[in-house]
């Protein structure tokens, strides 16, 4: 199939919070639009140390996870990020590996947004058609 790269938009959602609550202003908002590879392999968002950083978002918990060796390794949960592809979103806590160089798009977010890859066109597309759709169990 390839690697499917999609542009995203990382929005610290505590600032986002702040803003609705008249606490900050909207243009005090900590985002980052981010290649992100869309990664079915994987289950959360995965970001970098240094877009934690520059998000400007806490540590929540010391995790170990296993990377696709099969190795487990030290890494952090970080504070609540708002994920927008086009007009869909959800949020997320992400996994951010400390020698980590890439974002990744996991499963976990891209069924929260109702999207799938299409592998002819190696692009996300929506699940359900153009709008996006909730699952209530």
């Amino acid at each position: 199939m390839g690697e499917v790269v999609e542009k995203i938009t990382l929005v610290n959602a505590g600032d986002a919070i702040n803003v609705r609550r008249g606490i900050i202003k909207e243009s005090d908002v900590r985002q980052v639009m981010v290649d992100a590879i869309v990664d079915t392999g994987t289950r959360p968002l995965v970001i970098t140390e240094a877009l934690r950083q520059q998000l400007g978002l806490e540590i929540e918990r010391d995790e170990s996870v296993f990377l696709a060796g099969k190795v487990p390794q030290k890494c952090v949960v970080a504070e609540a990020v708002d994920i927008r592809w086009k007009d869909r979103y959800t949020s997320s806590r992400p996994i951010v590996l400390p020698d980590g160089d890439e974002t990744l798009l996991g499963v976990i977010p891209l069924e929260a947004m109702d999207l799938m890859v299409n592998p002819v066109e190696r692009c996300l597309v929506g699940a359900h058609g153009d709008k996006q759709l909730y699952q209530v169990r």
